[in-house]
């Protein structure tokens, strides 16, 4: 059911988080002139004039933009199973702060270590919005399931 505010809020947060994968999310100046960008599982530093150097990769962090897509999309689905519902958006909450988490751990890490500044751009409140949208569709469908119970007793 896709007219529910939370199947709304899910469907959101699987357009988001699949913004995050193609290009880079996180971009970083440092006082050399050249410009390090954080990717969907790279960390590189793009040298004027000189090729690209890989610097790190970054396994977990992709993992996570990944996850988290696929279980809001499967949460859609499990509409008329409440309890189920319920824990996946548990689940994508805690996934959702961990992203957070690894954005600002992965910046800070960076800044300090290459001693760069960072460049603001949209990509970098896009987990921000991923977990805000995860809380609304957890109250969702927990009203819905309190709405439910209530009827239940009524008969």
């Amino acid at each position: 059911m896709i007219q529910r505010i939370q199947s709304v809020c899910l469907f959101i947060m699987v357009l988001l988080s699949s913004l995050l994968i193609p290009g880079s999310f996180l971009n970083f100046t440092e006082k050399t002139g050249s410009v390090i960008r954080v990717s969907f599982n790279e960390v590189v530093r793009d040298n004027a004039g000189k090729a690209t150097e890989l610097l790190e990769k970054l396994m977990p962090l992709s993992v996570l933009i990944v996850l988290i897509p696929v279980i809001s999309l499967a949460t859609i689905f499990f509409f008329k199973k409440r309890k189920f519902q319920l824990q996946l958006s548990r689940l994508l909450i805690f996934l959702a702060g961990i992203l957070v988490i690894a954005y600002i751990h992965v910046s800070f890490r960076i800044v300090s270590k290459f001693d760069a500044g960072l460049i603001p751009g949209f990509k970098m409140i896009l987990p921000v919005l991923i977990l805000i949208l995860s809380i609304l569709a957890y109250r969702g469908i927990r009203k819905d399931d309190q709405l439910v119970k209530s009827y239940d007793r009524l008969r």
